[in-house]
């Protein structure tokens, strides 16, 4: 029977820790060759928009392939369907259908980032942003740490005040609602920026010693979301695809920056090939783009998953 999910079936706090394992295991494949990830495939429909595709899949003893595409039709509004494939087998496992999934997927890799490069004893967040994603980022970040508290600042009072209740309910955490960027991030040990901002909404001056910062909105040289100089501090800069960095229509923010060529690759530093934090007071850096193929991988372990009744129709 093939799996046909929604979005209203992913959700409840148990899809993340999911996620999280399910991608711990394919950046550790992908540090060996065994994850299969090719940068995005844009097919253009003109004056109408374009249809993208990241194709991936994962060998090893359970081996899986599959696809997503999503339209730009409507803007930023857009259709995505994920499917799944049996490698051995050829049997279609399951589609999922919707955005959920997605926000899912990135927020998943910003927690394995947490995990491997914040502090292990880090306690406060500090979020600039209310949507989607820096909601499944704080949910990754709360999976992986022990947190005590989180503020939040985005320029609509209304945003950040609805975000921080309904996170406070979602992971008993303390969450508060700020009215500056400088002061979400005060004290934090963990700062997460997902705007769609294109000028930076922080810089290396707003940020503590030993902190942790993940980018998750824009970052090409026609804008970026945060300062350079935080990469010009940071220790350790890394990003879940090189590939991906550098396959940008615009360039990547950091490129000409003197800092780009000290991009790690994430799935590396997980498997022990590059240096992660060294010291509590090293600041580090993650640059999100989106590995290809990873949707694909989390999909898989959530169809596949024994602990959630996720039967859905048959196909």
């Amino acid at each position: 029977m093939t799996k046909i999910l929604r979005d209203e079936d992913l959700v409840g706090g148990a899809l993340m820790p999911i996620a999280i394992d399910a991608l711990e295991a394919a950046f550790l494949a992908r540090a060996s060759n065994r994850l299969i990830s090719p940068p995005r495939h844009l097919v253009s429909f003109p004056d109408r928009g374009n249809l993208v595709f990241t194709v991936g899949g994962l060998m090893g003893e359970k081996p899986i392939a599959g696809f997503r595409v999503y339209d730009t039709f409507n803007g930023a509004e857009h259709t995505q369907i994920v499917a799944v494939w049996s490698a051995d087998s050829a049997r279609l496992e399951g589609v999922i259908l919707g955005e959920r999934l997605g926000s899912l997927r990135t927020g998943a890799i910003g927690g394995l980032a947490v995990r491997h490069l914040s502090a292990p004893d880090a306690r406060n967040v500090g979020i600039i942003g209310s949507g989607a994603q820096a909601r499944t980022q704080l949910a990754a970040a709360a999976a992986v740490r022990n947190l005590d508290r989180a503020r939040v600042y985005s320029r609509d009072e209304t945003n950040r005040k609805v975000f921080a209740k309904e996170m406070q309910h979602a992971l008993g955490l303390d969450v508060e609602p700020v009215d500056s960027a400088s002061k979400a991030v005060d004290d934090a040990d963990i700062v997460i920026c997902a705007t769609t901002s294109q000028t930076p909404v922080i810089n290396s001056g707003d940020l503590n010693p030993g902190v942790h910062v993940t980018t998750v909105g824009p970052k090409t040289l026609q804008g970026y979301e945060l300062g350079l100089d935080v990469a010009d501090a940071a220790a350790v800069i890394a990003t879940d695809s090189p590939e991906q960095a550098r396959a940008y229509a615009s360039p990547f923010f950091l490129t000409g920056s003197g800092n780009d060529d000290r991009i790690a690759d994430l799935a590396d530093i997980i498997a022990g090939k590059a240096a992660g934090r060294r010291s509590s007071e090293e600041i580090t850096l993650f640059c999100s783009v989106g590995l290809a193929g990873t949707e694909v991988v989390v999909a898989s372990a959530i169809l596949r998953s024994p602990a959630l009744d996720l039967r859905g129709p048959s196909g």
